[in-house]
């Protein structure tokens, strides 16, 4: 018999299910994204394309860089070490299939699903935003990247999907502190502090 007291860390969401929008015009978007499958995985990049078959995309070669087809991406966080997402379905499946083909090959692949949680930020202020909290020049990393930083002490990893699109991938624990952080300064700068 299960505890109802005894709370799943999959169901734990400590965001509003709302997004929160600054001015409702376009200027700022916060939003809790779905959870999704994540994975760290770190292999020699002389067995990445082995990797990328048996994750279903072909893994980027340069740091900093997203691939993403199929409702999968993988950004390459250094020089073995890769950030894999897929839908929240798939994760069993993604870490059965490593297991099962890779089995031979070193390399791990650690679940980290539980442990994050994505946020957007969107809108025409979302890069003085967070570049209020950063201390990397998120102006120079084009579209299509990603990296793992700071915003104010929360380590994060951001991915720039658009030109005013970013999505946030931040350790539940710290996600509601980053979240109202991000509230507070989306409201200076609409108001031109």
């Amino acid at each position: 018999m299960s505890d109802p007291g005894l709370m799943v860390a999959s169901q734990y969401r400590p965001l509003p299910e709302r997004p929160s929008e600054i001015d409702g015009g376009g200027v700022l978007r916060l939003a809790m994204l779905p959870d999704c499958a994540r994975f760290v995985l770190r292999i020699a990049p002389a067995d990445m394309a082995a990797a990328g078959q048996v994750f279903g995309l072909a893994l980027p070669e340069a740091i900093g860089a997203v691939a993403e087809a199929d409702g999968r991406l993988a950004l390459k966080l250094g020089p073995d070490e890769w950030r894999l997402h897929a839908a929240e379905s798939d994760g069993a499946e993604i870490a059965a299939r490593f297991a099962a083909e890779l089995g031979t090959t070193p390399h791990s692949l650690v679940d980290i699903s539980h442990r994050e949680i994505g946020i957007e930020v969107s809108g025409t202020a979302a890069l003085d935003v967070l570049t209020a909290l950063c201390p990397l020049d998120l102006a120079a990393r084009p579209v299509g990247s990603g990296t793992r930083t700071v915003f104010d002490r929360v380590e994060a990893v951001v991915l720039r999907q658009a030109e005013n699109q970013f999505r946030l991938e931040v350790w539940q624990s710290f996600a509601p502190f980053l979240y109202s952080l991000l509230e507070i300064v989306g409201q200076e700068v609409e108001a031109g502090l």
